[in-house]
């Protein structure tokens, strides 16, 4: 059998009769790769062929359909069947059927590379509406002349019997006549392992402050951890590895529209010694470790953008700031005691073996005087970092991850060596990208293409420095006053998704697949398969992409996945 899914989606014409209702559902459908843009930018790109796509067992496979029609739907729904194979089910509970609501948007620069600076005045950037929300309303109201994105998400078990399975997905609304999209699935043997499995490094910073200012809940409340559980729950189930936890406040110096507090009290003691209170660390880490993003804590940061620490003091009995510099006493003081003590209570949790202490875009000096301090104390805490290529760190650093437009790139021979040596090597995108990225605007098959770049150019995973730093009211608008519109988020509130999350996990699940084929390629010596391989992923680079995009170096590395 070949060792492929395919899902095969066709639009199956309604039957014209006399009684032609006065409302008419138009079905198209659109890659995935495209999204509807109103009011100027990129738009969807139509295929007015069957649907066709591959995936194995134990994967998501999206799809796209666009409805639209000439006269106002009202009411419009979706529904799908069980798909069966003679007496083998896939239930309809495996399959999800969201409309893809539309979000302000402003565009990039394209003449010039990085689209970092204010964008206070939005008026010179452009304002557009792109559909990208995984909306979770279960009907939707549809104008004459709108085309409406619907999006579609097959889970296929990974214990589904292989073989062809049939059902039926429908579009119905009052006063018009319903609509349907066949649906054929093509099982074969083929396994993805479950998200927690997977090997891709997926570090996406979570902001739980963001939470509960857009859900009005109080902090690390009941109602705050509800709140965040189907926020979380979608970055598990995307493969993330890294739990973001900060040990002081405004590590970022508050540049997002909720800024990162600390999760750890610290108090000097009238005597001069310190106490420490972990309750909002734990509590938060128990969470997400619940949810099964357990691999990993980050925290942020011995150095942060604003040199400026704090803590209660009890001679005072008010919260005191100190301005010091990596490497003078003071700090050395402050941060020693600290280092000590956390390094116990971590090992009492038996998190310490996970624990990072991590470092965001700071200079070398900062860092080596740090990792100095770290040593001295605990020689044993692991170190992460986002930032360039430094070379003198570079063994020093257990998670690495570099900005992908880096003058100084990391040396194959040093990627492999850290490798080797068991240590993590990812990339990152940011404001400093026009693309490929996850803005809004950002050409959808931009997210797949990251996964394939990371198995390209021999990285572990790829990482974004903002999962849910929400604007004021990130369902409407999602333009903020620095950096292009989804450079701080990639989810919206209330546990929906996004299209480019969803692009994002499809790139991940690519990766895993060409990971699972090239070790069995290996064990059985197979070197014209691996030669393949290597030839396709030889399309995979930074130069290539701004050249000519992610879809034709896509379109052929799927090819070839299909065909194995």
């Amino acid at each position: 059998m070949k060792n492929v899914l395919t899902l095969v989606l066709a639009v199956v014409l309604p039957i014209l009769t006399a009684a032609q209702p006065q409302s008419a559902i138009k079905l198209d459908w659109a890659s995935t790769g495209s999204h509807c843009v109103i009011g100027g930018g990129q738009s969807l790109e139509f295929q007015k062929k069957a649907f066709n796509h591959s995936a194995w067992r134990g994967e998501k496979v999206f799809a796209q359909a666009v409805i639209s029609s000439d006269s106002d739907l009202k009411d419009v729904t979706l529904s799908v069947s069980d798909l069966r194979n003679g007496k083998s089910v896939i239930s309809s509970e495996n399959i999800t059927l969201q409309f893809v609501s539309f979000v302000v948007s402003d565009l990039l620069d394209t003449t010039k590379y990085g689209q970092c600076g204010s964008r206070e005045d939005k008026s010179k950037w452009g304002e557009v509406l792109v559909a990208d929300v995984l909306d979770l309303a279960e009907s939707m109201n549809i104008p004459a002349g709108r085309r409406q994105p619907v999006w579609m998400t097959v889970g296929v078990p990974s214990d589904a019997k292989p073989g062809k399975y049939s059902g039926r997905l429908t579009v119905s609304s009052a006063g018009a006549k319903s609509r349907s999209l066949n649906v054929e699935l093509v099982v074969s043997e083929h396994i993805l392992p479950p998200a927690h499995e997977w090997a891709f490094h997926l570090d996406l910073w979570q902001n739980p402050y963001s939470v509960a200012r857009y859900a009005d809940v109080p902090l690390w409340s009941e109602a705050h951890f509800e709140a965040m559980r189907p926020v979380m729950k979608m970055l598990a189930d995307a493969g993330q590895k890294s739990v973001t936890a900060t040990i002081m406040n405004r590590p970022w110096n508050g540049q997002t529209e909720d800024a990162f507090g600390s999760m750890v009290t610290k108090i000097r003691r009238i005597d001069g010694t310190w106490l420490y209170d972990y309750t909002i660390f734990d509590r938060w880490v128990e969470f997400m470790f619940s949810l099964g993003i357990d691999r990993q804590i980050n925290c942020y940061s011995m150095i942060p953008w604003a040199l400026s620490f704090d803590y209660y003091d009890q001679a005072t009995s008010s919260n005191t700031t100190i301005q010091v510099t990596p490497g003078s006493p003071e700090y050395n003081e402050y941060w020693g005691s600290f280092i000590a003590d956390f390094a116990r209570h971590l090992k009492s949790k038996g998190w310490f073996e996970k624990t990072m202490i991590a470092m965001d875009e700071r200079p070398l000096e900062s860092m080596q005087a740090v990792l100095g301090l770290i040593r001295k104390v605990e020689p044993d805490f692991k170190i992460s970092l986002a930032g360039s290529y430094h070379e003198p760190v570079i063994y020093d650093i257990v998670d690495f991850s570099e900005t992908f437009s880096g003058k100084d790139e990391f040396p194959e021979p040093v990627k492999a060596k850290r490798k080797e040596l068991g240590l993590t090597t990812t990339f990152y995108t940011c404001c400093a990208e026009a693309y490929p990225n996850l803005f809004v605007i950002s050409d959808p098959d931009e997210a797949t293409w990251l996964g394939w770049f990371a198995q390209a150019d021999n990285y572990d995973g790829y990482l974004r420095w903002a999962y849910n730093s929400w604007t004021l009211d990130p369902m409407a608008d999602a333009r903020f006053r620095t950096w292009p519109a989804g450079d701080c988020f990639v989810v919206y509130p209330g546990g929906r998704g996004s299209v480019h999350l969803a692009k994002l996990t499809e790139g991940i699940q690519d990766f895993e697949k060409v990971r699972i084929l090239r070790n069995q390629w290996r064990k059985a010596g197979d070197e014209a398969k691996l030669d393949q391989l290597a030839e396709i992923l030889k399309s995979f680079t930074s130069e290539k992409v701004l050249e000519e995009g992610p879809t034709k170096a896509l379109t052929a590395a799927k090819s070839f996945l299909d065909r194995q």
